[in-house]
């Protein structure tokens, strides 16, 4: 606590000034008695530790794959900070409902979890908890399950609007023949719901087909997956990722040796979900659906967005206050880093336009589950990326499946474990690019850590 000390020589003018007042005074044998002071001393109260939930996906039948479930486990920030403090969320932590990985989110300051269960015969329920510290997730208010509209494995994120909306998505796709029988284009139906999650309840729904220009169809590509819902600023407008995929013309079987078109994004009227158009890169190429992390967020008045499988390595693009791509923006990882065949894996930027990013290239080491993961310090505005070498690396250290970050001021928390090993919670200060050693995680067998919330 901050704690404000009177100043000496403060002190001895307040005397002086006192004894004036009195000889003055004796004029007119009046006497001045000076005011007392009852002002409190300003004090600075100590910023709260916030919750922090590490997850921890179990393996299933392979080492890394997650399949076995989702652990999370709460500390405060003081104790994530901590190297003394062990963190075992495989032995004691509270098993989030969900037949595989579970899509969790967190509210902004920490204290509630949200969780839509994947896969199995509670897919698509969805489900919040009070943290209250360890292994204690307090069920809060009702569970409600969007399967009836987007599936029992719905790709889904919670969108920053103050812990209010989240978003679902799906494509449903089918290739269309002409009356010869020729094929003519792929049909992309895409749906989107918006959940209630403060009275867990079904917002909006709507379907859209979603076409790409006459001369992409004809040449057999078609929109297959898309993911990530991101709210613009004015919060009017709804971005989706999508992924392309391509069938060939000739056969209507699928083509995997094609061109990489440039990276394109869905945009619909927000709140009615209406008014589907598609958006094109001409910087970046390839996917922008993320996979398992957020992979776009709003900065500044524009929404920055990471893309995938780009031939030149991944960008960060750039979507302008007029709903359009920033062409301008030109944000290579490849070239930000050194490297060649950069991919983003997860990011998260803070308040402050700076960004822990968790990517792996071409030279990365082909560990037990995948290649090897790494994490780097970026600035959006600056167009930087410097790896963060404080944070030891291994070729088992997976983060394909990686989710989340915590971002508590400019602050960013993340995890650090190869499968299988033990490892830590790492604190990067954005402003500086310090890097503190936190809490040891604890880890068994064939699993891993899938971030913090």
């Amino acid at each position: 606590m901050k704690r404000t000390f009177l100043n000496i020589k403060t002190f001895a003018a307040i005397i002086l000034t006192a004894s004036l007042m009195t000889a003055c005074s004796s004029e007119d044998d009046t006497v001045v008695t000076p005011e007392p002071d009852t002002e409190e001393p300003e004090t600075e109260e100590p910023e709260e530790p916030r919750w922090i939930t590490v997850a921890a996906a179990k393996m299933g039948d392979n080492p890394g794959d997650g399949n076995g479930g989702t652990l999370i486990y709460s500390v405060t920030s003081d104790d994530a900070k901590d190297p003394a403090v062990s963190i075992a969320p495989f032995e004691n932590g509270f098993i989030a409902p969900s037949n595989r990985t579970a899509r969790l989110q967190s509210s902004e300051d920490g204290n509630t979890i949200f969780n839509i269960s994947y896969a199995g015969d509670t897919g698509g329920n969805y489900t919040k908890y009070t943290v209250e510290g360890g292994q204690t997730f307090t069920p809060s208010g009702s569970e409600v399950s969007i399967a009836p509209y987007v599936g029992t494995a719905p790709r889904w994120i919670k969108l920053f609007d103050g812990d209010q909306t989240g978003a679902a998505v799906y494509v449903n796709t089918e290739n269309e023949f002409d009356e010869n029988d020729n094929y003519t284009r792929t049909e992309a139906t895409i749906g989107v719901v918006t959940l209630d999650l403060v009275n867990s309840s079904i917002k909006e729904f709507q379907e859209h087909s979603v076409a790409l220009s006459d001369e992409e169809e004809a040449n057999g590509y078609y929109i297959s997956r898309i993911d990530m819902p991101t709210l613009n600023e004015a919060g009017d407008k709804l971005y989706i990722g999508a992924r392309l995929s391509k069938v060939d013309p000739a056969t209507a079987e699928s083509d995997s040796d094609y061109e990489i078109l440039g990276s394109k994004t869905i945009i619909l009227d927000y709140p009615s979900l209406l008014n589907p158009s598609v958006i094109t890169s001409t910087v970046g190429h390839g996917n922008t659906n993320g996979y398992r992390s957020i992979n776009s967020f709003e900065y500044n008045g524009s929404v920055y967005q990471a893309n995938q499988s780009d031939p030149e390595g991944s960008y960060i693009l750039k979507i302008g206050a007029d709903n359009e791509y920033d062409n301008t923006y030109d944000f290579n990882l490849d070239d930000a880093l050194g490297i060649e065949g950069a991919y983003i894996l997860a990011w998260r930027p803070a308040a402050n336009g700076k960004a822990v990013l968790a990517y792996r290239h071409d030279g990365s080491a082909e560990g037990v589950a995948g290649a090897q993961g790494f994490f780097a310090l970026v600035d959006l505005n600056a167009k930087t990326a410097v790896k963060i070498d404080a944070i030891p690396y291994d070729p088992d250290f997976y983060l394909f499946q990686y989710q989340g970050f915590v971002v508590d001021g400019t602050e960013i928390y993340l995890t650090q474990g190869a499968v299988g090993e033990n490892g830590n919670i790492y604190v990067v200060e954005t402003e500086t690019g310090e890097v503190t050693k936190g809490a040891e995680l604890v880890n068994v067998a064939g699993s891993h850590f899938i971030g913090v919330f």
